[in-house]
């Protein structure tokens, strides 16, 4: 479904582009309505990714991982939103191991990336609580010292993987007495059989319903010192902010490809449906929002191909990340809503690819950072 061949794409990456095409299409598009009912997938689903080498592509080998790079991370984010395949939380589980390999002691790495690059270990992140959104700042979480552990109380909510997660990066307090993101610390707990550790209810959502989203809570829950994120209180806000530019890129890098995939949808259609004794694709309104929405799709891939290949080098900034992903998800919304309206009454039907997809686009414009957030990040660098 790719309009334009990327520039940092090579023949290794087109083999793990098959290989991941195989893998969703045997694994994990079989079962997407069971999924969507139940709201989680299978637990399994992630052992079987770690064999197929499908997990931490671009961490080091030394803890596990594919010894990769940022390319093959996208490629396989790539192949998940062709196959409409929004189940499998797999990029919030890769977020988290690189910010254990970014920032993780040397026993922590070993510790906790190994388990996750097999699947044995899934990963999950709790940032957001009732009330604060994208203000990090404001976390209200507390995680107090006390002897050889802390003690953490609070609650997250809208937690993807929050269903299965084992790993769980915990953005907390861990100093009240200084104000704003100086006493915020990332704390990581292994939850399983944890005391004091609740899943709340899996969330029902307007889309990307096979996802598990829950609410979490922490009730004295003690997790050892030791798990503290680099050994090193009050740097959490540091490197949230770091990774952010990171979790931006592979929103942005899902989105385009589901509007690629949206347009291969809506052209197969309009090429076969007829009204008026004419195909749609015969009337020049279809014709000409169509080719709007294809010039826009293909300045997009350029732009997060670039982006993709700055990440390579190491230059991609957060102000340019922030451009890719609110850019992107806006138009990812708006191209879906137009592909739709050509479809009729039948792009209103679930069982169409295009009433999933735009079901599930509306929350991009919120995670990761909503877009209104995205725009004051790029207005920062006017001075």
């Amino acid at each position: 479904m790719r309009q334009l061949p990327s520039p940092w794409m090579n023949e290794e990456l087109e083999l793990l582009r098959e290989s991941a095409r195989r893998f969703i299409a045997t694994e994990i598009t079989p079962h997407e309505d069971e999924w969507n009912e139940r709201q989680y997938v299978d637990r399994d689903l992630w052992r079987k990714a770690g064999a197929a080498g499908l997990l931490c592509t671009d961490v080091a080998e030394e803890y596990g991982g594919g010894g990769a790079t940022f390319a093959h991370e996208a490629v396989i984010l790539e192949e998940q939103a062709y196959a409409g395949n929004t189940s499998w939380a797999k990029g919030v589980h890769e977020i988290v191991a690189h910010y254990i390999e970014a920032y993780g002691t040397e026993e922590q790495k070993r510790r906790w990336l190994p388990p996750m690059a097999a699947g044995e270990m899934v990963g999950a992140i709790a940032m957001t609580e009732p009330g604060t959104g994208s203000d990090l700042q404001a976390v209200r979480t507390r995680a107090e010292r006390r002897g050889d552990d802390y003690v953490i109380n609070g609650s997250k909510t809208f937690i993807s993987n929050g269903y299965h997660c084992d790993l769980l990066i915990i953005v907390c307090k861990t100093d009240t007495t200084v104000p704003g993101a100086k006493g915020v610390s990332l704390i990581v707990a292994e939850t399983r059989d944890l005391p004091g550790f609740k899943r709340g209810r899996l969330l029902k959502k307007l889309g990307q319903k096979g996802q598990d989203t829950a609410e979490l809570f922490f009730e004295d829950m003690r997790v050892p010192v030791a798990n503290l994120l680099g050994g090193e209180e009050g740097k959490g806000f540091y490197q949230l902010m770091n990774q952010l530019p990171r979790e931006r890129l592979i929103i942005a890098v899902g989105a385009i490809a589901v509007i690629e995939a949206a347009l291969h949808h809506t052209l197969n259609y309009v090429r076969e449906r007829k009204a008026f004794g004419h195909r749609i694709l015969d009337f020049q309104n279809t014709r000409f929002k169509l080719a709007e929405r294809q010039t826009e799709a293909y300045i997009g891939r350029l732009f997060v191909d670039h982006c993709v290949q700055r990440m390579l080098e190491g230059t991609l900034d957060a102000p340019t990340a922030s451009m890719a992903k609110w850019w992107t998800t806006q138009k990812q919304c708006e191209i879906i809503d137009e592909c739709l309206q050509f479809f009729g009454g039948y792009g209103y039907m679930l069982e169409y690819p295009i009433a999933r997809m735009y079901a599930d686009a509306r929350v991009q414009k919120i995670y990761g950072g909503t877009n209104e957030i995205m725009k004051e990040l790029i207005a920062r660098t006017f001075g």
